[in-house]
């Protein structure tokens, strides 16, 4: 998929957004000489609410745009400082803005190649010594009909005001911005099992030639037909196969049933550790 317009989408309540947002003013070029250079563009909108709800957003703005990348803060129980990218949706109950059982269009490809600048930024700025680079399983709303995705600062006060975690995410999103090119070598993939943080995922993702949409967590299980065929149609390109975290499946007769549906609806599978790196 090309990609020419570019909504950076932040809230006016959120710290993590605004540090970003503001980090990223700095590298917005005119939209008119980036047109005027056929190069792709971005725009801002600062919502006023949390930007998880859908209400809250200004849909019919949204729907100008080819890509939606929300900035946002992070939070979590274990205060662990994080950097890190996810799909946004629901695979059961909607408790954090979306809708039951709906996830967003995500693009595998852009995906992979925004967590690999995004490690490599954390990385060349010494950030990743106190930063944990990290995907996420697909979570939480809100729900638009647009490819997206959610960059996000972890987990405190402290890291949503760090202007050092602001600026590298706002140079990896205006780089993946302007680099970003469609790879018709890369295989694509949705993933499942494992915990929120995907450590077998983000290895792949980071270190092979398989592009990862959306992630079904271990946490959501049982499995269903339905969340499988709603990751498959809502990545954009073509899925190549389901990569499975083999160990964090659960028992038995979880895999079992798990590999069960992946055979009734003609799909492909792979473990983690046949992936080559």
């Amino acid at each position: 998929m090309r990609y020419e317009k570019f909504l950076v989408v932040a809230s006016k309540k959120d710290k993590a957004g605004i540090n970003i947002t503001t980090r990223l003013s700095q590298f917005r070029e005119n939209p008119l000489l980036a047109s005027m250079k056929q190069q792709p563009s971005f725009d801002f909108y600062l919502a006023d609410e949390e930007i998880i709800y859908t209400q809250s957003l200004n849909l019919e703005k949204i729907n100008k745009y080819d890509f939606i990348i929300f900035a946002s803060r992070h939070n979590s129980e274990q205060k662990e400082k994080t950097l890190s990218v996810h799909a946004p949706g629901n695979w059961r109950n909607a408790e954090f803005g979306g809708e039951d059982r709906k996830v967003c269009r995500a693009s595998a490809i852009f995906m992979k190649q925004i967590f690999e600048k995004l490690a490599e930024n954390a990385k060349q700025y010494h950030l990743d010594k106190d930063y944990k680079v990290t995907m996420e399983a697909t979570h939480h709303g809100p729900l638009i009909d647009k490819p997206c995705l959610f960059i996000e600062i972890g987990s405190t006060e402290t890291e949503w005001n760090d202007r050092r975690a602001g600026f590298v995410v706002a140079k990896t999103i205006n780089e993946i911005i302007k680099d970003y090119k469609e790879n018709e070598y890369n295989e694509v993939a949705i993933a499942i099992g494992g915990p929120h943080y995907c450590p077998s995922f983000n290895n792949v993702q980071v270190g092979s030639n398989v592009a990862i949409s959306h992630v079904i967590p271990k946490y959501v299980f049982p499995i269903s037909e339905e969340m499988i065929k709603e990751a498959v149609q809502k990545t954009e390109e073509e899925i190549d196969f389901v990569l499975l975290d083999w160990k964090g499946l659960g028992p038995k007769e979880e895999r079992d049933r798990i590999l069960e549906i992946l055979d009734r609806w003609y799909l492909h599978y792979k473990k983690v550790g046949e992936i080559k790196k």
